[in-house]
């Protein structure tokens, strides 16, 4: 019998998770066993898991599972080094040279174990079974624009905390807006036709602006682009890899630009083609944009986890999205995780 054990998450400001009670009840009722830990932080209640036949595990106690369990989270583990010998689902960060990644590939070395990494979960043509991007643009363009707010009464962005759900977010973000004035700003998206610009742009126009969208087409001559400076809002939702063209260069600082606020919604400031090097570190909940010129103020939102602030809406899309993967975990040779598990093996060699 496949046991799948749900385990709490630990990292600070995440309540997601992923999969549903009505998942879980899919699960049993295919023959699985199904343990959820209790948490303390978790949006969906431990009660639905309950009634639909679950069993309960304390918080944190996926290292005493039993060997065959499979430990299913969304988030890393801590990092304390101990080795680990169960078959792990999560985002694992390990296989783009990250320094954390290479010691969690060394505990999975040292135990024994297995991890099938949620970002390399594909389908027969390399496309993710489920993600999260949708929710980051949402979130993020939701961020930059209670940024773009608060730079009109001359603030810096409040810190930010989870929303119960999508109506609380754009309640809260109208009221913001108003106190800003009666004008809406102007908005720019690129990557408009991917899950995370797709998120951007719907959030846009639930606030009554209509985005400029820009996707490949827009961006093959590789810039520069004015156009980019000419709004008061631009989003970055294409990921940072060789050849993405700078959108945002160190001269738009001082340029003649309309530009008030970047949301760095693919935020990686760390690469070295990074399209927006403009700054250098991630922001965080506590302190949401970064000033990075003061006359003219430009303001960068680059928030990492940006879908934890919606937890539900996330929760429960991306539960949907991966619920056939996870129905197909009785045959682990196979599709998405036979594939996620050669790609870990290829990495676990260079450790």
């Amino acid at each position: 019998m496949t046991h799948l054990w749900v385990r709490a998450e630990q990292r600070e400001n995440e309540e997601r998770v992923g999969i549903t009670p009505a998942g879980a009840a899919e699960l049993i009722a295919q023959g699985f066993r199904v343990t959820v830990e209790e948490s303390a932080t978790r949006i969906l209640p431990i009660d639905g898991y309950v009634e639909a036949g679950c069993e309960v595990a304390p918080e944190r106690s996926w290292p005493d599972a039993p060997d065959d369990a499979i430990i299913f989270g969304l988030k890393e583990l801590p990092d304390d080094g101990t080795p680990l010998p169960h078959r792990h689902i999560m985002f694992g960060h390990a296989f783009k040279g990250q320094h954390s990644g290479r010691r969690l590939l060394e505990r999975f070395k040292a135990g024994g174990g297995t991890l099938y990494d949620l970002e390399y979960l594909v389908d027969e043509s390399g496309r993710r079974v489920a993600a999260f991007g949708y929710w980051a643009g949402y979130a993020g363009a939701a961020v930059s624009l209670k940024a773009w707010a608060a730079q009109k009464q001359g603030d810096l962005c409040p810190p930010v905390s989870t929303w119960r759900d999508k109506g609380a977010l754009l309640s809260d973000l109208a009221a913001d807006l108003d106190s800003a004035g009666d004008t809406r700003p102007t908005a720019i998206v690129i990557g408009a036709l991917g899950r995370v610009g797709t998120g951007a742009a719907d959030l846009c126009e639930a606030m009554g602006i209509t985005p400029t969208r820009w996707d490949m087409e827009e961006t093959a001559s590789g810039g520069p682009f004015p156009e980019i400076l000419d709004h008061d809002l631009f989003f970055n939702c294409i990921l940072a890899r060789p050849g993405t063209p700078v959108f945002v260069p160190q001269s738009a600082l001082t340029a003649d630009r309309r530009l008030s606020v970047v949301g760095d919604i693919a935020c990686d400031p760390d690469s070295d083609y990074n399209p927006v090097p403009v700054y250098d570190e991630a922001t965080t909940w506590a302190a949401p944009a970064v000033r990075v010129h003061d006359a003219p103020p430009l303001d960068v939102m680059a928030i990492d986890n940006l879908p934890s602030l919606l937890p539900l809406e996330s929760s429960e899309d991306f539960a949907e999205q991966l619920l056939p993967s996870l129905k197909a975990l009785d045959n682990l040779q196979e599709n998405v995780w036979g594939r996620a598990e050669a790609t870990f093996r290829t990495h676990l060699k260079e450790v």
